[in-house]
């Protein structure tokens, strides 16, 4: 299994299209991608600009077809829209 951190800072004033745009992200991934089994949006409590996905896949194949979808793709450009920096990304191995 493959984990996955991806932090995002939003621009002020962004947080609202963000997370709807979030929201509809995640249920399409819920939907429609075995492969990932958690797919989840979380906002910070000490900073309410930061974010992060945190995401869980069962194999490489299923995060390489997670970044493929057109969903993701389009999301992509829209999150982009609503953020302050770089995301930060990190990917994991789980440890058995």
């Amino acid at each position: 299994m493959i984990g996955v951190v991806a932090k995002l800072t939003i621009a002020e004033g962004k947080n609202a299209e963000f997370e709807d745009i979030g929201k509809d992200l995640m249920a399409k991934v819920k939907a429609n991608e075995p492969g990932t089994l958690t797919y989840q949006l979380y906002k910070s409590k000490s900073d309410p600009q930061v974010y992060i996905f945190m995401e869980q896949y069962s194999s490489e194949d299923a995060l390489k077809a997670h970044g493929q979808t057109d969903y993701f793709k389009a999301a992509g450009a829209k999150l982009g829209a609503c953020l302050a920096g770089r995301p930060e990304i990190e990917q994991y191995d789980i440890v058995e």
